[in-house]
Protein backbone atom coordinates (compact mmCIF):
# COMPACT_ATOMS: atom_id res chain seq x y z
CA UNK A 1 0.00 0.00 0.00
CA UNK A 2 1.02 3.60 -0.45
CA UNK A 3 1.04 6.65 1.73
CA UNK A 4 -2.39 8.21 2.24
CA UNK A 5 -3.37 11.12 -0.02
CA UNK A 6 -2.68 14.52 1.45
CA UNK A 7 -6.37 15.44 1.40
CA UNK A 8 -8.73 12.83 2.82
CA UNK A 9 -12.38 13.70 3.41
CA UNK A 10 -13.01 12.06 6.78
CA UNK A 11 -16.55 13.44 7.03
CA UNK A 12 -17.44 12.07 3.59
CA UNK A 13 -16.06 8.65 4.51
CA UNK A 14 -17.99 8.65 7.78
CA UNK A 15 -21.24 9.46 5.97
CA UNK A 16 -20.62 6.76 3.36
CA UNK A 17 -19.95 4.25 6.13
CA UNK A 18 -23.18 5.21 7.87
CA UNK A 19 -25.19 4.62 4.71
CA UNK A 20 -23.42 1.30 4.07
CA UNK A 21 -24.36 0.31 7.63
CA UNK A 22 -28.06 0.88 6.94
CA UNK A 23 -28.37 4.25 8.71
CA UNK A 24 -30.14 7.36 7.44
CA UNK A 25 -27.62 10.12 8.30
CA UNK A 26 -29.75 13.01 7.04
CA UNK A 27 -32.95 14.23 8.68
CA UNK A 28 -35.86 14.24 6.19
CA UNK A 29 -37.82 17.46 5.49
CA UNK A 30 -40.75 16.37 7.69
CA UNK A 31 -38.43 16.11 10.71
CA UNK A 32 -36.74 19.45 10.01
CA UNK A 33 -40.11 21.17 9.67
CA UNK A 34 -41.39 19.60 12.87
CA UNK A 35 -38.29 20.59 14.84
CA UNK A 36 -38.34 24.14 13.47
CA UNK A 37 -41.79 24.55 15.00
CA UNK A 38 -40.57 23.68 18.51
CA UNK A 39 -40.26 26.81 20.64
CA UNK A 40 -39.39 25.23 23.97
CA UNK A 41 -40.31 22.57 26.47
CA UNK A 42 -43.88 22.18 27.69
CA UNK A 43 -44.58 23.43 31.24
CA UNK A 44 -44.25 21.08 34.18
CA UNK A 45 -47.47 19.48 35.40
CA UNK A 46 -48.77 19.62 38.96
CA UNK A 47 -47.32 16.21 39.86
CA UNK A 48 -43.81 17.23 38.81
CA UNK A 49 -41.44 17.99 41.71
CA UNK A 50 -39.59 21.32 41.57
CA UNK A 51 -35.98 20.45 42.44
CA UNK A 52 -34.18 23.31 40.73
CA UNK A 53 -32.68 24.43 44.04
CA UNK A 54 -30.49 21.32 44.43
CA UNK A 55 -26.78 21.45 43.56
CA UNK A 56 -27.10 19.38 40.39
CA UNK A 57 -24.07 18.76 38.18
CA UNK A 58 -23.27 16.75 35.06
CA UNK A 59 -20.08 14.89 34.12
CA UNK A 60 -19.57 13.89 30.50
CA UNK A 61 -17.00 14.01 27.71
CA UNK A 62 -15.42 17.42 27.20
CA UNK A 63 -17.04 17.91 23.79
CA UNK A 64 -20.49 16.56 24.74
CA UNK A 65 -23.48 18.85 24.39
CA UNK A 66 -26.22 16.19 24.37
CA UNK A 67 -26.37 15.94 28.16
CA UNK A 68 -28.71 13.15 29.22
CA UNK A 69 -28.18 13.05 32.97
CA UNK A 70 -27.35 15.08 36.07
CA UNK A 71 -26.62 13.89 39.60
CA UNK A 72 -27.10 14.92 43.22
CA UNK A 73 -26.31 13.12 46.49
CA UNK A 74 -27.16 13.57 50.17
CA UNK A 75 -25.41 12.19 53.26
CA UNK A 76 -28.04 10.74 55.58
CA UNK A 77 -27.85 10.60 59.39
CA UNK A 78 -27.76 6.78 59.42
CA UNK A 79 -24.64 6.66 57.21
CA UNK A 80 -26.51 5.87 54.02
CA UNK A 81 -26.17 8.04 50.92
CA UNK A 82 -29.26 9.12 49.01
CA UNK A 83 -28.70 9.63 45.29
CA UNK A 84 -30.86 11.35 42.70
CA UNK A 85 -30.21 10.88 38.98
CA UNK A 86 -32.10 13.23 36.68
CA UNK A 87 -32.61 11.99 33.12
CA UNK A 88 -33.63 14.37 30.32
CA UNK A 89 -37.37 14.04 29.67
CA UNK A 90 -37.06 13.71 25.91
CA UNK A 91 -40.60 12.34 25.57
CA UNK A 92 -42.02 15.67 26.76
CA UNK A 93 -40.84 17.15 23.44
CA UNK A 94 -40.52 14.20 21.04
CA UNK A 95 -43.96 12.64 20.91
CA UNK A 96 -44.62 9.02 19.98
CA UNK A 97 -45.22 8.48 16.25
CA UNK A 98 -44.19 12.04 15.33
CA UNK A 99 -41.90 12.44 12.30
CA UNK A 100 -38.94 12.98 14.64
CA UNK A 101 -39.81 9.87 16.63
CA UNK A 102 -40.20 7.77 13.48
CA UNK A 103 -36.75 8.78 12.20
CA UNK A 104 -35.19 8.10 15.61
CA UNK A 105 -36.78 4.65 15.59
CA UNK A 106 -35.21 3.88 12.21
CA UNK A 107 -31.64 4.78 13.29
CA UNK A 108 -32.04 3.60 16.87
CA UNK A 109 -28.97 5.35 18.24
CA UNK A 110 -26.51 8.21 17.83
CA UNK A 111 -23.22 7.28 16.17
CA UNK A 112 -19.90 8.88 17.19
CA UNK A 113 -17.14 8.63 14.59
CA UNK A 114 -14.50 10.84 16.21
CA UNK A 115 -15.30 13.44 13.55
CA UNK A 116 -18.96 13.90 12.59
CA UNK A 117 -21.55 12.96 15.19
CA UNK A 118 -24.65 11.47 13.61
CA UNK A 119 -27.22 12.29 16.27
CA UNK A 120 -30.39 10.27 16.69
CA UNK A 121 -32.24 13.55 17.24
CA UNK A 122 -31.69 16.92 15.53
CA UNK A 123 -29.27 19.20 17.36
CA UNK A 124 -31.95 21.75 18.26
CA UNK A 125 -33.32 19.01 20.50
CA UNK A 126 -30.37 16.85 21.60
CA UNK A 127 -28.00 19.72 22.37
CA UNK A 128 -30.61 22.29 23.45
CA UNK A 129 -34.29 21.67 24.21
CA UNK A 130 -33.84 18.08 25.47
CA UNK A 131 -30.31 18.49 26.86
CA UNK A 132 -29.71 19.14 30.57
CA UNK A 133 -27.42 22.07 29.83
CA UNK A 134 -26.04 24.35 32.50
CA UNK A 135 -28.23 27.10 33.94
CA UNK A 136 -31.43 26.20 32.09
CA UNK A 137 -34.67 24.75 33.46
CA UNK A 138 -35.49 21.31 32.11
CA UNK A 139 -38.01 18.55 32.70
CA UNK A 140 -36.48 15.29 33.88
CA UNK A 141 -37.27 11.74 34.85
CA UNK A 142 -35.96 11.35 38.40
CA UNK A 143 -34.51 8.10 39.70
CA UNK A 144 -33.90 8.00 43.44
CA UNK A 145 -32.04 5.30 45.37
CA UNK A 146 -30.24 4.89 48.68
CA UNK A 147 -27.00 2.98 49.16
CA UNK A 148 -25.68 1.76 52.49
CA UNK A 149 -22.12 1.18 53.64
CA UNK A 150 -22.13 -2.23 51.93
CA UNK A 151 -23.06 -0.68 48.56
CA UNK A 152 -26.41 -2.43 48.26
CA UNK A 153 -29.35 -0.36 47.00
CA UNK A 154 -31.72 -0.12 49.95
CA UNK A 155 -34.71 1.46 48.22
CA UNK A 156 -35.56 3.25 45.02
CA UNK A 157 -38.25 5.43 43.49
CA UNK A 158 -39.01 7.01 40.11
CA UNK A 159 -40.92 10.24 39.38
CA UNK A 160 -40.86 13.39 37.22
CA UNK A 161 -39.12 16.64 38.20
CA UNK A 162 -38.12 20.13 37.12
CA UNK A 163 -34.34 20.56 37.41
CA UNK A 164 -31.50 22.99 36.71
CA UNK A 165 -27.91 21.87 36.08
CA UNK A 166 -25.58 24.08 38.13
CA UNK A 167 -22.24 22.81 36.75
CA UNK A 168 -21.35 21.20 33.39
CA UNK A 169 -18.19 19.21 34.12
CA UNK A 170 -16.05 16.73 32.19
CA UNK A 171 -14.50 13.35 33.01
CA UNK A 172 -10.87 14.40 32.60
CA UNK A 173 -10.89 17.46 34.85
CA UNK A 174 -13.07 15.92 37.58
CA UNK A 175 -11.04 12.70 37.52
CA UNK A 176 -7.75 14.56 37.90
CA UNK A 177 -9.16 16.62 40.78
CA UNK A 178 -10.48 13.55 42.62
CA UNK A 179 -7.09 11.89 42.12
CA UNK A 180 -5.39 14.93 43.66
CA UNK A 181 -3.68 15.87 40.39
CA UNK A 182 -5.49 19.17 39.78
CA UNK A 183 -6.47 22.09 42.06
CA UNK A 184 -10.03 22.24 40.69
CA UNK A 185 -12.48 20.00 38.81
CA UNK A 186 -13.09 22.75 36.27
CA UNK A 187 -11.23 25.61 34.59
CA UNK A 188 -13.93 27.97 35.86
CA UNK A 189 -14.88 28.85 39.45
CA UNK A 190 -16.79 26.01 41.12
CA UNK A 191 -19.22 26.57 43.98
CA UNK A 192 -18.30 24.91 47.31
CA UNK A 193 -21.52 22.89 47.30
CA UNK A 194 -20.53 21.34 43.94
CA UNK A 195 -17.13 20.37 45.32
CA UNK A 196 -18.82 18.72 48.30
CA UNK A 197 -21.22 16.97 45.93
CA UNK A 198 -18.40 15.46 43.88
CA UNK A 199 -16.66 14.10 46.97
CA UNK A 200 -19.89 12.55 48.27
CA UNK A 201 -20.75 11.12 44.86
CA UNK A 202 -17.28 9.59 44.66
CA UNK A 203 -17.80 7.92 48.03
CA UNK A 204 -21.16 6.57 46.90
CA UNK A 205 -19.66 5.23 43.69
CA UNK A 206 -16.94 3.36 45.59
CA UNK A 207 -19.64 1.65 47.66
CA UNK A 208 -21.67 0.73 44.58
CA UNK A 209 -18.65 -0.56 42.69
CA UNK A 210 -17.45 -2.69 45.59
CA UNK A 211 -20.90 -4.25 45.95
CA UNK A 212 -21.04 -5.06 42.23
CA UNK A 213 -17.53 -6.51 42.39
CA UNK A 214 -18.45 -8.79 45.29
CA UNK A 215 -21.47 -10.00 43.34
CA UNK A 216 -19.47 -10.81 40.22
CA UNK A 217 -19.68 -7.81 37.86
CA UNK A 218 -16.96 -8.52 35.32
CA UNK A 219 -13.68 -6.59 35.24
CA UNK A 220 -12.99 -6.02 31.56
CA UNK A 221 -10.53 -3.66 29.93
CA UNK A 222 -10.18 -3.47 26.17
CA UNK A 223 -8.22 -0.63 24.58
CA UNK A 224 -10.77 2.06 23.70
CA UNK A 225 -9.44 4.84 21.50
CA UNK A 226 -10.85 8.31 20.85
CA UNK A 227 -9.81 10.02 17.61
CA UNK A 228 -9.80 13.81 17.52
CA UNK A 229 -10.73 15.08 14.07
CA UNK A 230 -10.50 18.81 13.38
CA UNK A 231 -11.28 20.11 9.91
CA UNK A 232 -11.11 16.60 8.44
CA UNK A 233 -7.58 16.17 9.84
CA UNK A 234 -6.63 13.62 12.50
CA UNK A 235 -5.06 15.70 15.25
CA UNK A 236 -4.57 12.86 17.72
CA UNK A 237 -5.85 9.53 18.95
CA UNK A 238 -6.02 9.08 22.69
CA UNK A 239 -6.69 6.02 24.82
CA UNK A 240 -9.69 6.22 27.12
CA UNK A 241 -8.46 5.70 30.67
CA UNK A 242 -10.65 4.90 33.63
CA UNK A 243 -10.73 7.51 36.36
CA UNK A 244 -12.88 8.31 39.43
CA UNK A 245 -15.22 10.57 37.45
CA UNK A 246 -16.07 7.79 35.01
CA UNK A 247 -16.56 5.46 37.97
CA UNK A 248 -19.14 7.86 39.44
CA UNK A 249 -21.22 8.04 36.28
CA UNK A 250 -20.95 4.34 35.47
CA UNK A 251 -21.99 3.35 39.00
CA UNK A 252 -24.90 5.79 39.12
CA UNK A 253 -26.17 4.85 35.66
CA UNK A 254 -26.10 1.13 36.45
CA UNK A 255 -27.98 1.75 39.71
CA UNK A 256 -30.49 4.03 37.95
CA UNK A 257 -31.13 1.44 35.25
CA UNK A 258 -31.67 -1.21 37.91
CA UNK A 259 -34.10 1.12 39.73
CA UNK A 260 -36.04 1.69 36.52
CA UNK A 261 -36.23 -2.03 35.70
CA UNK A 262 -37.46 -2.89 39.19
CA UNK A 263 -40.03 -0.10 39.12
CA UNK A 264 -41.53 -1.29 35.84
CA UNK A 265 -41.76 -4.83 37.17
CA UNK A 266 -43.43 -3.66 40.38
CA UNK A 267 -45.94 -1.74 38.24
CA UNK A 268 -46.53 -4.92 36.19
CA UNK A 269 -45.58 -3.01 33.07
CA UNK A 270 -44.19 -4.31 29.83
CA UNK A 271 -40.51 -3.40 29.61
CA UNK A 272 -37.53 -3.51 27.29
CA UNK A 273 -34.60 -5.14 29.06
CA UNK A 274 -30.92 -4.95 28.18
CA UNK A 275 -29.40 -8.39 28.68
CA UNK A 276 -26.21 -10.35 28.14
CA UNK A 277 -27.23 -14.00 28.13
CA UNK A 278 -25.53 -16.68 30.19
CA UNK A 279 -22.66 -17.62 27.85
CA UNK A 280 -23.15 -20.74 25.73
CA UNK A 281 -19.41 -20.78 25.08
CA UNK A 282 -18.49 -21.21 28.74
CA UNK A 283 -16.14 -23.99 27.64
CA UNK A 284 -14.14 -21.43 25.66
CA UNK A 285 -13.97 -19.13 28.68
CA UNK A 286 -12.84 -22.09 30.81
CA UNK A 287 -10.09 -22.84 28.28
CA UNK A 288 -8.84 -19.23 28.33
CA UNK A 289 -8.68 -19.29 32.13
CA UNK A 290 -6.99 -22.71 32.15
CA UNK A 291 -4.28 -21.39 29.82
CA UNK A 292 -3.51 -18.87 32.57
CA UNK A 293 -3.50 -21.46 35.35
CA UNK A 294 -7.05 -20.92 36.66
CA UNK A 295 -9.81 -23.53 36.82
CA UNK A 296 -13.34 -22.12 36.51
CA UNK A 297 -16.42 -24.04 37.71
CA UNK A 298 -18.34 -26.31 35.35
CA UNK A 299 -21.39 -24.04 35.27
CA UNK A 300 -21.27 -20.36 34.17
CA UNK A 301 -20.69 -18.12 37.18
CA UNK A 302 -19.66 -14.45 36.92
CA UNK A 303 -18.06 -14.26 40.38
CA UNK A 304 -15.11 -16.68 39.84
CA UNK A 305 -14.73 -15.36 36.30
CA UNK A 306 -14.39 -11.82 37.64
CA UNK A 307 -11.88 -12.97 40.28
CA UNK A 308 -9.80 -14.45 37.47
CA UNK A 309 -10.04 -11.28 35.35
CA UNK A 310 -9.15 -8.97 38.25
CA UNK A 311 -6.10 -11.08 39.08
CA UNK A 312 -4.93 -11.09 35.47
CA UNK A 313 -5.30 -7.33 35.12
CA UNK A 314 -3.21 -6.80 38.24
CA UNK A 315 -0.56 -9.29 37.09
CA UNK A 316 -0.23 -8.34 33.41
CA UNK A 317 -1.81 -5.05 32.41
CA UNK A 318 -0.09 -4.96 29.00
CA UNK A 319 -1.67 -8.21 27.78
CA UNK A 320 -4.98 -7.76 29.62
CA UNK A 321 -6.81 -6.05 26.69
CA UNK A 322 -6.36 -9.15 24.52
CA UNK A 323 -7.55 -11.40 27.34
CA UNK A 324 -10.59 -9.16 27.86
CA UNK A 325 -11.39 -9.25 24.15
CA UNK A 326 -11.28 -13.05 24.13
CA UNK A 327 -13.69 -13.20 27.07
CA UNK A 328 -16.01 -10.63 25.50
CA UNK A 329 -16.23 -12.60 22.26
CA UNK A 330 -17.10 -15.76 24.18
CA UNK A 331 -19.73 -13.93 26.26
CA UNK A 332 -21.58 -12.77 23.17
CA UNK A 333 -23.19 -9.39 22.49
CA UNK A 334 -25.80 -7.59 24.53
CA UNK A 335 -29.33 -7.42 23.19
CA UNK A 336 -32.73 -5.94 23.91
CA UNK A 337 -35.67 -8.17 24.79
CA UNK A 338 -39.25 -7.57 25.91
CA UNK A 339 -40.25 -8.61 29.40
CA UNK A 340 -43.89 -9.43 29.95
CA UNK A 341 -45.06 -8.93 33.55
CA UNK A 342 -44.59 -12.16 35.49
CA UNK A 343 -42.43 -13.89 32.88
CA UNK A 344 -38.97 -15.24 33.62
CA UNK A 345 -36.21 -13.41 31.79
CA UNK A 346 -32.48 -13.44 31.22
CA UNK A 347 -30.33 -11.09 33.28
CA UNK A 348 -27.14 -9.21 32.43
CA UNK A 349 -24.34 -11.77 32.94
CA UNK A 350 -21.55 -9.20 32.56
CA UNK A 351 -22.98 -6.92 35.26
CA UNK A 352 -24.18 -9.85 37.39
CA UNK A 353 -27.65 -8.30 37.53
CA UNK A 354 -31.09 -9.84 37.15
CA UNK A 355 -32.84 -6.49 36.61
CA UNK A 356 -31.40 -4.13 34.02
CA UNK A 357 -32.72 -1.85 31.32
CA UNK A 358 -31.46 1.12 29.32
CA UNK A 359 -33.07 4.36 30.46
CA UNK A 360 -30.35 6.93 31.11
CA UNK A 361 -29.52 8.19 27.58
CA UNK A 362 -32.79 9.08 25.79
CA UNK A 363 -31.12 11.66 23.55
CA UNK A 364 -28.76 9.00 22.23
CA UNK A 365 -30.63 5.64 22.37
CA UNK A 366 -34.15 4.98 21.17
CA UNK A 367 -34.68 2.14 23.67
CA UNK A 368 -34.24 4.68 26.49
CA UNK A 369 -36.85 7.00 24.99
CA UNK A 370 -39.29 4.08 24.72
CA UNK A 371 -38.63 3.21 28.38
CA UNK A 372 -39.56 6.79 29.37
CA UNK A 373 -42.94 6.34 27.74
CA UNK A 374 -43.49 3.00 29.48
CA UNK A 375 -42.60 4.66 32.78
CA UNK A 376 -45.05 7.51 32.28
CA UNK A 377 -47.82 5.05 31.44
CA UNK A 378 -47.12 3.19 34.67
CA UNK A 379 -47.05 6.41 36.74
CA UNK A 380 -50.23 7.81 35.23
CA UNK A 381 -52.10 4.53 35.32
CA UNK A 382 -53.18 4.92 31.71
CA UNK A 383 -53.11 2.51 28.79
CA UNK A 384 -49.67 1.04 27.97
CA UNK A 385 -47.66 3.22 25.64
CA UNK A 386 -46.89 0.24 23.39
CA UNK A 387 -48.29 -3.19 22.66
CA UNK A 388 -46.09 -6.22 23.21
CA UNK A 389 -45.83 -6.70 19.44
CA UNK A 390 -44.66 -3.10 18.98
CA UNK A 391 -42.07 -3.46 21.72
CA UNK A 392 -40.78 -6.74 20.27
CA UNK A 393 -40.18 -5.05 16.91
CA UNK A 394 -38.52 -2.05 18.59
CA UNK A 395 -36.25 -4.30 20.69
CA UNK A 396 -35.10 -6.21 17.61
CA UNK A 397 -34.45 -2.97 15.72
CA UNK A 398 -32.49 -1.43 18.60
CA UNK A 399 -30.34 -4.57 18.92
CA UNK A 400 -29.58 -4.46 15.20
CA UNK A 401 -28.77 -0.73 15.17
CA UNK A 402 -26.62 -1.00 18.30
CA UNK A 403 -24.47 -3.62 16.57
CA UNK A 404 -24.31 -1.61 13.35
CA UNK A 405 -23.27 1.55 15.23
CA UNK A 406 -20.39 -0.28 16.91
CA UNK A 407 -19.21 -1.50 13.50
CA UNK A 408 -19.29 2.02 12.04
CA UNK A 409 -17.43 3.47 15.02
CA UNK A 410 -14.79 0.70 15.00
CA UNK A 411 -14.18 1.11 11.28
CA UNK A 412 -13.85 4.90 11.50
CA UNK A 413 -11.31 4.47 14.30
CA UNK A 414 -9.29 2.28 11.91
CA UNK A 415 -9.58 4.97 9.25
CA UNK A 416 -8.35 7.59 11.74
CA UNK A 417 -5.42 5.39 12.81
CA UNK A 418 -4.38 4.80 9.19
CA UNK A 419 -4.52 8.54 8.51
CA UNK A 420 -2.48 9.34 11.60
CA UNK A 421 0.24 6.88 10.52
CA UNK A 422 0.22 7.86 6.85
CA UNK A 423 3.38 10.00 7.19
CA UNK A 424 5.25 7.42 9.28
CA UNK A 425 5.85 4.69 6.68
CA UNK A 426 9.03 2.83 7.59
CA UNK A 427 8.86 3.64 11.31
CA UNK A 428 9.54 0.81 13.75
CA UNK A 429 7.18 -0.08 16.61
CA UNK A 430 6.82 -2.62 19.38
CA UNK A 431 3.64 -4.64 19.03
CA UNK A 432 1.66 -7.44 20.64
CA UNK A 433 0.14 -10.14 18.47
CA UNK A 434 -3.63 -9.93 18.98
CA UNK A 435 -4.92 -12.47 16.49
CA UNK A 436 -3.83 -15.36 14.28
CA UNK A 437 -6.66 -16.23 11.89
CA UNK A 438 -7.15 -17.53 8.34
CA UNK A 439 -7.48 -13.87 7.32
CA UNK A 440 -4.03 -13.05 8.67
CA UNK A 441 -1.95 -12.23 11.73
CA UNK A 442 -2.77 -8.99 13.56
CA UNK A 443 -0.85 -6.87 16.06
CA UNK A 444 -1.56 -3.96 18.39
CA UNK A 445 1.10 -1.25 18.47
CA UNK A 446 2.21 -0.11 21.92
CA UNK A 447 3.63 3.31 21.01
CA UNK A 448 0.45 4.50 19.26
CA UNK A 449 -3.17 3.33 19.65
CA UNK A 450 -3.46 1.38 16.38
CA UNK A 451 -3.73 -2.19 15.13
CA UNK A 452 -2.61 -3.64 11.82
CA UNK A 453 -2.05 -6.81 9.81
CA UNK A 454 1.34 -8.44 9.25
CA UNK A 455 2.07 -8.78 5.55
CA UNK A 456 5.56 -10.20 6.08
CA UNK A 457 7.16 -12.25 8.84
CA UNK A 458 3.96 -13.62 10.38
CA UNK A 459 4.69 -17.40 10.42
CA UNK A 460 5.53 -18.72 13.88
CA UNK A 461 4.03 -15.79 15.79
CA UNK A 462 1.30 -16.47 18.36
CA UNK A 463 -1.28 -14.43 20.26
CA UNK A 464 0.22 -12.47 23.15
CA UNK A 465 3.76 -12.47 21.76
CA UNK A 466 5.62 -9.17 21.82
CA UNK A 467 7.68 -8.37 18.71
CA UNK A 468 9.28 -5.52 16.76
CA UNK A 469 7.40 -4.37 13.69
CA UNK A 470 7.86 -1.96 10.80
CA UNK A 471 5.03 0.05 9.24
CA UNK A 472 5.05 -0.71 5.49
CA UNK A 473 1.90 1.03 4.28
CA UNK A 474 -1.60 2.30 5.00
CA UNK A 475 -4.92 2.56 3.16
CA UNK A 476 -7.19 4.97 5.07
CA UNK A 477 -10.11 4.40 2.70
CA UNK A 478 -10.26 0.78 3.84
CA UNK A 479 -8.87 1.32 7.32
CA UNK A 480 -5.84 -0.88 6.58
CA UNK A 481 -2.45 -0.71 8.32
CA UNK A 482 0.26 -3.03 6.97
CA UNK A 483 3.13 -4.22 9.16
CA UNK A 484 6.13 -6.54 8.84
CA UNK A 485 8.17 -8.32 11.48
CA UNK A 486 11.71 -6.96 11.75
Amino acid sequence: MTQAPFHFDFARKARETMIAGGFQPDFPPAVLAEVAAFSGQPPANAACKDLRNLAWSSIDNTESRDLDQIEWAEQMSDGNIRILVGIADVDSVVKKDSATDAHARVNGTSVYTGGPVFSMLPEKLSTDLTSLGQDVDRLAILMEFVTGADGDIKCSDVCTALVRNKAKLNYTSVGQWLDGKAPSPCDKPVAPEILAQLQLQFEASKRLMEFRKKNGALTLGSVETIPLIVGNEVKSISILDRNPARDIIESFMVAANVAMARHLREQKSLAIRRIVRTPKRWDRIQAIAAAHGTKLPAQPDPKPLNDFLAAQRAADAIHFPELSLGILKALGPGEYIVEHPGDEHEGHFGLALNDYTHSTAPNRRYADLVTQRLLKSSINGGAPAYTEAELTAIAARCTDRDSAARQVERFMKKVAAALMLSNQIGRQFTGIITGVTPKGTFARLLEVPAEGRLVHGAPGLDVGEKTRLRLTGVNPDKGFIDLEKI
